[in-house]
């Protein structure tokens, strides 16, 4: 018996949701559809892919393992698919891009009309997730290309970096830091350092490259968003790291908070593209990280 796509499509979306409900609507068919559909791939194969209960979703050992190969396998064939699509013109043609909430808004509105003017016949489709969303997206074929901030594990991925972004301190009014010409790491150890909740790779590479430990300050992890950072301080509830790339975009807007630079140059993050090894367009997205960099004013 060999599954179909569909049926791998189901697995993995009810991997992902955790919910059989979340994940019909997310493939667009009734509950009872997929269930039917899921139920009949493990009759066949003789085997339980998730427990259910009436409260949750767990996925067994081995069905970890099943959906990981499903998310494999429809990878490939959404590569099978590109390459059959694929001519000699350069970026053309749709692209499904992956971005962090924390490059999105601040990279992407500068390039896209560039990028529309000097590629007209590429349809660029945009989702914006947290790396870990998009990494496990990229792998089923959901999305064939995604930038996101290194390092973050990618296997089976190529990757191309594109530039460095600063980490800058971001200050309310009349704190004891303001005088300082230049911040070094150590002078934020006691501080309370707001950063974004659990699941935002920028929390991890701020405090790497500022080579601080969870124990070195009083970290607040509460943020949504660097917006709602940006507010947190200037409501007085602390400091807090803010990529160079948002500065620019003028995320501080009104606010009168002061910006400070570490005399490191080491404190920033890199960010990079990343693809699936077997997809055929590789010298596309090479050509649009060519691209981004020559157009983006670091």
């Amino acid at each position: 018996m060999i599954p179909s796509l569909k049926q791998l499509r189901y697995i993995c979306a009810v991997a992902e949701h955790k919910h059989f409900s979340k994940a019909a609507e997310a493939c667009h068919v009734t509950q009872s559809t997929l269930s039917a559909a899921i139920q009949e791939l493990e009759s066949q194969l003789g085997v339980v892919i998730f427990e259910r209960s009436k409260k949750n979703v767990l996925i067994t050992p081995l069905g970890e393992r099943l959906v990981q190969q499903a998310r494999v396998v429809l990878g490939d064939v959404e590569d099978f698919v590109s390459l059959a699509k694929s001519h000699d013109e350069a970026l053309a043609g749709e692209v499904r891009l992956g971005v962090i909430p924390t490059i999105a808004p601040f990279l992407l509105p500068n390039l896209l009309a560039d990028l529309r003017n000097q590629y007209p016949k590429l349809k660029l489709y945009l989702k914006e997730e947290l790396s870990a969303n998009l990494y496990q997206q990229l792998q089923q074929g959901q999305l064939d290309l995604i930038i996101l901030a290194f390092p973050y594990p990618l296997p089976e991925m190529e990757t191309v970096s594109l530039f460095k972004d600063e980490f800058v301190l971001c200050l309310p009014p009349g704190h004891q830091l303001e005088k300082s010409s230049q911040v070094k790491q150590q002078q934020l150890r006691g501080e309370k350092l707001l950063l974004l909740e659990e699941g935002h790779c920028l929390r991890d590479h701020a405090l790497e490259a500022c080579k601080l430990e969870s124990a070195d300050t009083d970290l607040v992890y509460q943020g949504t968003s660097l917006h709602t950072l940006v507010q947190m301080v200037a409501n007085g509830l602390g400091v807090t790291l803010l990529p160079d790339m948002s500065v620019k975009a003028d995320i501080l807007g009104d606010t009168h908070l002061k910006l400070k630079h570490f005399n490191n140059e080491n404190v920033s993050r890199e960010i990079g593209m990343a693809w699936r090894k077997s997809d055929p367009r590789r010298d596309d997205y090479l050509l649009l990280g060519e691209f981004i960099k020559s157009n983006y004013q670091a």
